[in-house]
């Protein structure tokens, strides 16, 4: 009798709150809708959640907001806590979001830029980014012609030649 009665006790109930200033933004939790701010939804994982908010006028802003678990919710404690504790325990988790306005850029300056880069290309005179070249080291193919997979397993297709090599002729 004592353990059904145990058996009905313990909860934990997880509750995600998110503000923004100024209100009224539309959010997404995980890729789900939850609604306009102030808004809130439960959870039951612990982890990073992928925070989308929105709002005409203002930039979007993409959060990744990490939720650890509180020191009752690790293992093996947490058996203990969801099962065992004869009362409900909630964990609350606010985050709030300052919007930043959009930048609205006049559209002759978006023309101008534009037909600046058009120029440009014409003349070849394109400042590239900068990218730093990776020297990685050269591997040799798997599966040279004469060689199969490992373990003896023949190629599930024909090996290109090496390098100065006629290619092999069409097949029909």
């Amino acid at each position: 009798m004592v353990l059904l009665c145990l058996a009905g006790t313990g909860c934990v109930r997880r509750r995600l709150t998110i503000r923004t200033n100024p209100p009224g933004a539309q959010v997404f939790v995980d890729n789900q809708e939850i609604g306009t701010t102030p808004c809130s939804a439960s959870f039951v994982y612990y982890g990073t959640r992928t925070i989308t908010i929105m709002k005409n006028g203002y930039r979007t802003e993409k959060i990744f907001q990490p939720i650890r678990p509180p020191w009752y919710q690790i293992t093996p404690l947490d058996f203990v806590t969801e099962n065992l504790v004869p009362m409900e325990l909630r964990d609350e988790r606010v985050v709030d979001v300052q919007l930043t306005p959009e930048e609205i850029v006049p559209q002759q300056k978006l023309v101008d830029r534009a037909q600046s880069l058009r120029d440009a290309t014409r003349t070849g005179n394109i400042t590239p980014l900068s990218v730093t070249p990776v020297s990685t080291p050269v591997q040799p193919p798997i599966g040279l012609p004469g060689q199969g997979l490992p373990g003896g397993q023949p190629l599930p297709y024909e090996p290109l030649p090496p390098p100065g090599a006629s290619p092999p002729p069409l097949r029909p």
